[in-house]
């Protein structure tokens, strides 16, 4: 899977909670996060310069452009996050360890390894044979 296959199919289940994401869409997914954010980031600097919602220090945070953003793509973030704990057949629920702080960790760890070949609880493996 490509970077704009990845990204095409995470637009496409915007808020499909169902199914399965093998690494490769989570992974590219991430990737495409970064870039976003890195893109916003500069074109709020660019454009509103020094305004931010929240000032602490020489930190802004809550600008403008980049909030919207990432306001659009939480849902999809979320969405394809559920669909790679389907792939590695756990329940989507464990999303939520993420709130905590090593949980974070955890989640990362677990996401570099490979799902369940086959079929499982949530479905087909999407790098199995159609």
């Amino acid at each position: 899977m490509t970077l704009t296959q990845a990204v095409s199919s995470v637009f496409n289940k915007y808020a499909t909670f169902e199914g399965r994401a093998p690494r490769s869409e989570y992974w590219w997914w991430v990737l495409f996060i970064v870039i976003v954010n890195w893109a916003t980031s500069l074109l709020d600097f660019a454009v509103f310069a020094g305004y931010a919602l929240y000032r602490f220090g020489d930190t802004q945070a809550f600008t403008p452009i980049t909030s919207l953003v990432g306001l659009a793509l939480l849902i999809p973030s979320i969405a394809v996050g559920v669909r790679r704990f389907h792939d590695m057949d756990r329940t989507g629920w464990w999303i939520l360890i993420g709130l905590t702080g090593i949980g974070a960790f955890v989640i990362f760890f677990w996401f570099m390894f490979k799902g369940t070949e086959g079929p499982n609880r949530y479905g087909p493996d999407p790098l199995g044979p159609a």
